[in-house]
């Protein structure tokens, strides 16, 4: 394990009541490191052993009236918590260049410790497992790609051992990592609080009650056996069907933890030139078993839970000049499924030719099975603070990492609240105001958000901006630029570590360094054209494509219409104006779900956080946790 330098390290565990238990620290130089205490009445006992310099590798030797815990290789160095949703969650084995990147994995000082996925309504002691790995081409595949690349960048700028605890969980919300007690003081909170289920089980039957009414709406219930016999057919009418984008799995969104069967369709032409050839059906790779039809004809299946890549070969009978029909149905025997394959996957086709199956399909469940897994981390606040936060609390560290929002994004304003107070929640529960440093959300076209029809991604970087006012001592890494307005999830998680980085050796190691790009600060206007002031402009501005050009900039006039403008750099301020808005009153800048043109950075390389100046109602205002 790594254990924090500089600081006290508490020691805590279980014994009998009243057992005297002894704490010692040694090797490699260091001896008499010992303390002792006696276990409550409960049984529970802590101690804090003085504070050490970075080194090891030590043994921690913890004794007891009845037995000895030995714990070996054990480092002192820096210690940080990534915490957050998928994009924290992300390992390396599915980053950019991860085969080259695995090889190269030879930082045995860097240690990696995955707290187990649990809910719970209370608050636990203890953790059902883990263990702590070290960064080698065996394990570093699984660790959690923003924080791997976090600590390599630390430990090459320190020299010290960087010590990681990965408590992350994909799609989850920020109410879920935000204690009873806190979440009790905030008003817009403490009626949900107060009629929260008192167990697991009403949970998880409130969340099947859910997931039903929503199998009612959207199809009027499950279908008998005999209807279900009639849509692999070609001349199926599936036009009643509700139609899905993939590739995605399935039981997100509306049918979150769905288990059961679902049936997918949609069509494709072949042009004349095609007529009696071979082709190849991609599927991408799908979790689950499937049956997948051509024309009525089942043309291939997987029979095995396995989220591997579906390739079928469709012989020159199976096929039509004009309307093809594909019929896939998935068989979900427990946990995630669906279509988890990129876009480019998805596709029919023969040498040269291709034609892409991403896109819209229509879908219809046959099946929904009761695996008891009905209660998931979203379905009330603090499931994941009591399993995934309280029991390492009050384990020493430098500071927190975190990765999330996306799955706030439709609650944005409210997050202007909900993110500062789970961050005080958290320093409270340490009694320690520590560097809490952020990832704001990457670029993305979740919904087609924008200016004109307002953006809730838009609305949450900029309650991930106000934040940084809002809480002492927090840090963002702006990156709309390295995001996929395809993919949720950026793969070039090696930036986003390293800007991470930038704002950790600034803030927690006083380096002096340039870790933000610029931050609007005020507008000017003169005439048809508003000036922009900026702090953080580090060596001067600069735009980011080859022609020197600005991109990203809107103004609209009094009318709130947002037109494009034209930007351009004059003595480290941005000059923006359109020739439709002869007297603009605000400007956008990077306003939209996908924000991957806006290019204003610092001669350092780091982007301007996008922003607007008004503060004109957004489409979030309203929205409410409930």
């Amino acid at each position: 394990m790594v254990l924090q330098r500089y600081k006290p390290i508490p020691v805590w565990g279980w014994a009998d009541a009243g057992e005297k238990v002894t704490v010692e620290l040694t090797g490699n130089g260091i001896s008499g490191k010992i303390k002792t205490v006696k276990a409550g009445k409960d049984g529970k006992w802590m101690l804090r052993l003085d504070a050490e310099k970075e080194g090891g590798p030590y043994k921690l030797i913890v004794k007891g009236k009845k037995n000895t815990i030995t714990l070996s290789d054990v480092l002192i160095g820096e210690v940080w918590i990534c915490s957050g949703q998928s994009n924290m969650q992300w390992t390396v084995n599915r980053s950019d260049n991860a085969k080259e990147e695995i090889a190269a994995a030879d930082y045995p000082l860097i240690r990696h410790f995955e707290v187990p996925r649990e809910i719970s309504l209370t608050p636990q002691d203890d953790l059902r497992g883990g263990k702590w790995k070290p960064a080698t081409p065996e394990n570093v595949g699984g660790f959690t790609a923003a924080g791997y690349f976090f600590a390599r960048e630390l430990y090459r700028q320190l020299g010290v051992p960087v010590g990681l605890i990965n408590t992350s969980w994909g799609g989850t919300i920020v109410e879920t990592w935000i204690s009873k007690e806190a979440m009790k003081s905030f008003s817009a909170f403490s009626n949900v609080v107060n009629t929260m289920p008192s167990s697991i089980e009403e949970l998880g039957a409130k969340r099947k009650v859910k997931l039903g009414n929503a199998i009612n709406e959207s199809q009027g219930g499950l279908p008998t056996p005999a209807e279900v016999q009639s849509w692999s057919s070609a001349s199926f009418d599936d036009s009643n069907w509700k139609t899905i984008e993939l590739p995605r799995h399935f039981d997100r969104g509306n049918f979150i933890l769905h288990d059961g069967a679902v049936w997918f369709r949609r069509e494709f032409d072949l042009p004349d030139s095609l007529s009696g050839q071979h082709l190849a059906l991609s599927l991408g790779t799908i979790d689950g078993l499937d049956d997948t039809y051509v024309n009525g004809v089942k043309i291939g299946s997987t029979a095995i839970k396995t989220s591997t890549e579906r390739i079928y070969i469709l012989e020159p009978s199976q096929l039509r000049t004009q309307k093809n029909r594909i019929a896939v149905r998935i068989e979900d025997p427990g946990g995630r499924s669906g279509f988890t394959g990129k876009p480019e996957d998805m596709k029919i086709s023969r040498n040269t030719y291709e034609q892409s199956l991403a896109g819209t399909w229509k879908h219809r469940i046959e099946s929904s099975v009761d695996n008891k897994q009905f209660a998931g981390p979203n379905d009330a606040g603090t499931l994941l603070y009591n399993t995934m936060i309280a029991p390492l609390i009050p384990y020493a560290m430098q500071g927190v990492i975190w990765y999330q929002g996306e799955s706030n994004a439709g609650r944005a304003y409210q997050y202007r609240k909900s993110f500062p107070l789970m961050i005080k929640d958290w320093r409270d529960r340490w009694k320690e105001t520590f560097p809490f440093l952020f990832v704001q959300l990457a670029s993305f076209d979740a919904a087609g958000g924008n200016s004109a029809k307002g953006s809730s991604w838009a609305e949450l970087r900029e309650a991930q901006d106000l934040t940084l006012q809002a809480s002492p001592k927090t840090g963002m890494a702006v990156i709309h630029d390295v995001g996929n307005p395809k993919d949720i999830h950026p793969t070039n998680k090696q930036e986003v570590g390293r800007r991470l980085a930038l704002e950790a050796l600034q803030m927690a190691y006083g380096q002096n360094v340039i870790a933000e790009g610029p931050r609007y600060q005020s507008m000017q206007k003169e005439g048809n054209k508003i000036t922009l002031s900026f702090s953080n402009t580090g060596s001067g501005l600069e735009a980011h494509n080859k022609y020197g050009y600005l991109d990203g900039f809107e103004v609209a006039g009094a009318d709130r219409i947002f037109h494009w403008a034209k930007a351009e750099i004059r003595d480290d301020k941005v000059i923006v104006w359109s020739d439709a808005v002869a007297d603009p009153v605000a400007v956008h800048y990077g306003w939209a779900d996908d924000n991957m043109e806006a290019n204003l950075f610092n001669k350092e390389g780091l982007p301007a956080a996008p922003f607007r100046t008004d503060t004109w109602k957004g489409i979030t205002e309203e929205a409410r946790f409930k």
